[in-house]
């Protein structure tokens, strides 16, 4: 009997089930991205009974009160992230880039962002989110951007396994 026989039947055992593993992974990461079992809407903390009325991902360009959200102290409030606290609190002034380089004004710890992932900026008086091109992309109330969205209050925004949800006063 060959001494190195063992060894690569332990190696061939051991490639399959890292197959194995990585398949299960993509499986579940295409199901979270496709929208199967879509998560129901909560509010902050997980409250369904917080979230606002209007936080549907459909807004009329003339809603009454989002014309001015850009002067309503618009911020992002961390529901889920990897290295962040639930309810950590982020003010959107100017111009803020979120990803994992060290360029990123919100520096997010997800091996599924990108180092410029995303730009939230103000136009005019609307609060706007764009991808930049992320591997990824970048999800407004589970749906893929594919322009530049207007945000408003309620709206969520998933990049990877980091979850934030929008507000302004």
């Amino acid at each position: 009997m060959n001494t190195l026989e063992p060894v690569s039947v332990a190696l061939k055992f051991g490639f399959l089930a890292v197959l194995y593993l990585f398949l299960l992974w993509v499986v579940r990461s295409a199901r979270r991205d496709l929208g199967a079992g879509t998560p129901q809407a909560t509010g902050v903390g997980g409250d369904p009974r917080t979230v606002p009325a209007d936080a549907t991902g459909l807004h009329s360009a003339s809603a009454l009160g989002s014309a001015d959200v850009a002067h309503r102290a618009p911020r992002l409030v961390v529901e889920r992230a990897p290295g962040h606290d639930p309810g950590m609190i982020y003010d959107l002034d100017g111009e803020i880039v979120l990803g994992r380089g060290d360029r990123a004004e919100i520096r997010l710890e997800d091996p599924f962002a990108s180092a410029r992932h995303a730009l939230i900026y103000e136009q005019g008086n609307i609060v706007v989110i764009e991808d930049l091109d992320s591997t990824n992309g970048t999800y407004l109330n589970e749906e893929l951007l594919q322009t530049p969205r207007p945000l408003h209050p309620g709206d969520r925004v998933r990049i990877g396994d980091s979850e934030f949800a929008f507000e302004a006063d």
